[in-house]
């Protein structure tokens, strides 16, 4: 299989899946198949699948089924952290000829040659122990915003979560390597570049180097505007760090430092490697550093043995915290994780009302966060995709901009006076 033929991608999960997507595409690329969409009768449809958010199973069914539907002959091979957990359960999906766990999927394109739909799927799926080489890439086909990854898997084990499982243990590659494959971004024509992993504060420990050895040396990268840092743990956020993005004119004013829990007795049931007070001290230094930064916080809401004590003095610690926006994540089982050794289960429905409380909360801190910069003037890094005729991009500070389509090109930054905040979720702005 290769010259002549068509290759889809579908993307479940997160911007490091986007990010590894993206690299499995240009191998194929390489290999010699032409990139197309999923509804254009691909010869090869890759799906890349995440075991964080629910229904893992039914959304790579469901996109199984949509790659049916394109082409019934189409060859369709299964990767991601679903595809390395349940491997055999995968490869009884209909319409499934090969699946690949995490040792295997950046060898696509070799599994690919010479093979044929059969009536059994394979599963190469080995043990996430032995997985230790460290792949690189950066997500394209936005040229606006791209999405780094600097690093893969995690040593932390959560009770909550499955990724040590999915993707193995924390490892990069050097600041060397990963300033080369930021350089092959900024040629691709990204003006911002987003550093993503699965525990990115972990970077470089093998090499006997620091994620802030790798942004200073980012930091000095021609040809690219901004850089933002995605989710990093509290206790590997350090004062260094927080320190030098508030000098960096390349690294916006923008954090998303997990909580999950703003309860001690619940952190330490979560196995956190941190507590409150370490929490607040990140905060509170990040503003006094940059009162203007923007500050995204993932919560988990009704994790085994949260009773609703300990949920409400979780909402009075958010809240009396500075903060920007909450993602917010309503706690499910998954197999193998510990917490499942946890008696204490919060009923669902309590768990859903739970998730629409801190919606609320994120909703008013969100909007208090746009109202502060009403009136003012900020740089927006405009992306490419319209809108019911407007253009969205984003402030330094993260703050979602919107102004008239006509007005302004994809992958400009323009200056942009803030007006008012739109019901949606954004703020309409007016061109200086």
């Amino acid at each position: 299989m290769a010259s002549g033929l068509k290759a889809a991608f579908h993307t479940l999960g997160c911007k490091l899946n986007f990010s590894e997507t993206s690299t499995l595409a240009r191998q194929l690329g390489d290999a010699g198949y032409a990139r197309v969409h999923l509804d254009d009768a691909p010869d090869v449809v890759v799906i890349n699948t995440c075991s964080v958010t629910d229904h893992a199973d039914a959304k790579c069914r469901n996109a199984v089924r949509r790659a049916m539907q394109s082409n019934p002959e189409a060859f369709v091979v299964v990767v991601g952290c679903y595809a390395q957990l349940k491997p055999a359960e995968i490869a009884q999906i209909q319409g499934v000829d090969l699946v690949l766990g995490a040792g295997e999927k950046f060898n696509l394109a070799a599994h690919l040659e010479g093979a044929q739909k059969s009536e059994e799927a394979r599963a190469i799926a080995g043990e996430i122990k032995e997985v230790r080489a460290f792949v690189p890439g950066f997500s394209s086909g936005d040229r606006t915003r791209t999405f780094l990854k600097v690093q893969d898997g995690c040593n932390y084990f959560c009770a909550f979560c499955t990724i040590p499982l999915a993707r193995g243990r924390s490892r990069s590659a050097n600041v060397a390597q990963t300033v080369a494959e930021a350089q092959k971004a900024v040629a691709a024509g990204a003006r911002e570049i987003v550093l993503t992993g699965v525990n990115i504060g972990d970077f470089g420990t093998v090499h006997g180097e620091t994620l802030l050895d790798l942004v200073r040396e980012l930091d000095g990268l021609g040809g690219v505007e901004r850089f933002r840092i995605s989710s990093i743990e509290p206790n590997l956020l350090t004062d260094e760090l927080i320190d030098f993005v508030a000098a960096s004119k390349k690294f916006q004013p923008h954090f998303h430092i997990p909580l999950q829990s703003g309860n001690d007795e619940v952190l330490s049931a979560m196995r956190r490697r941190y507590r409150t007070d370490l929490y607040r001290s990140r905060i509170e230094r990040i503003r006094k550093r940059m009162p203007h930064a923007s500050i995204g916080v993932d919560v988990i809401v009704g994790f085994p043995g949260e009773s609703k004590e300990k949920f409400m003095a979780s909402v009075g610690f958010i809240k009396s915290l500075e903060i920007s926006y909450l993602h917010v994540f309503t706690y499910s089982e998954r197999a193998n994780t510990t917490a499942l050794r946890i008696d204490e289960v919060v009923p669902v429905p309590e768990r859903k009302e739970r998730n629409k409380t801190l919606r609320n909360v994120s909703l008013k801190a969100q909007r208090a966060h746009y109202e502060a910069f009403l009136g003012q003037e900020v740089d927006v890094l405009f992306e490419e995709a319209e809108e019911d005729g407007l253009r969205m991009g984003y402030s330094p500070n993260y703050i979602r901009v919107a102004v008239p389509s006509d007005k302004v090109q994809g992958n400009d930054i323009h200056s942009v006076k803030l007006d008012r905040i739109d019901p949606l979720g954004w703020v309409h702005g007016t061109l200086v």
